[in-house]
């Protein structure tokens, strides 16, 4: 008989922090997707994508969807670069990712407000709004890249998806029988599909009852796991 894989504090919060990380990933983005003309604030593929509808005929939000890779790019850098500096000092970044993330989801949310209702996709209020929340989600991408390095990816989820099919067909191999190396697999993966998924189902509930101020629950999660982080002396 196996034995059971013990449950630290540490590998308990690693957890929290997967599942909380890939439910705001779903949320936010379904919100900004939704309030602001079609754009991902957390994937810059989606945008690149919608860029190419864009120059097809439908121009609404063309100069956001410009706009979003070099500030996805530019933010990321800039978050690396940070977390570069801190390392080199011997000072852990887990804190540090996750506030800046949630004083960025904090100004996404009140900018969003301020910029709605909007007849335009291109109105100053509009771009600046959307390019907050695309900076707020780079910062979650290379914290996921850089610091969180042991969890799965919390905002594009195809690579998860992928490894979720993987483990599906290895658990039939193995008749409902795993060996350690699938169960930590699926440990792994699983959780923070779920969670995007009803990350996402909640981002549409959130619009339909707060609007805009439903990004409150996201700044919300993100902040509560920073406090965890701190508390347990960043060590996840």
């Amino acid at each position: 008989m196996n034995p059971q894989p013990i449950l630290t504090k540490e590998t308990r919060l690693a957890g929290v922090t997967g599942v909380g990380m890939a439910f705001v990933g779903g949320y936010v983005d379904v919100i900004g997707f939704v309030l602001l003309f079609g754009l991902f604030v957390a994937h810059a593929t989606g945008n690149i994508v919608m860029l190419g509808v864009g120059l097809a005929g439908d121009a609404g939000g063309l100069a956001t969807k410009l706009l979003a890779l070099p500030v996805f790019i530019g933010a990321v850098a800039a978050a690396y670069a940070l977390i570069r500096w801190r390392n080199a000092r011997g000072q852990p970044c887990e804190v540090l990712v996750l506030a800046l993330q949630a004083v960025l989801l904090a100004g996404f949310m009140l900018l969003t407000v301020w910029a709605l209702p909007a007849a335009s996709a291109n109105a100053p209020s509009v771009m600046l709004a959307g390019l907050t929340g695309v900076a707020a989600m780079a910062v979650q991408n290379v914290g996921a890249r850089v610091v969180f390095t042991h969890l799965a990816p919390t905002t594009m989820m195809t690579g998860n998806v992928t490894q979720v099919a993987i483990d599906i067909v290895d658990l039939a191999i193995a008749r409902g029988r795993p060996d350690e190396a699938l169960k930590a697999r699926i440990r792994k993966t699983w959780p923070p599909v779920t969670a995007f998924a009803l990350g996402a189902m909640g981002g549409a509930i959130g619009v339909l009852v707060a609007g805009a101020w439903s990004l409150a629950l996201g700044v919300i999660v993100v902040a509560v796991l920073a406090v965890l982080h701190a508390v347990r002396g960043e060590r996840s």
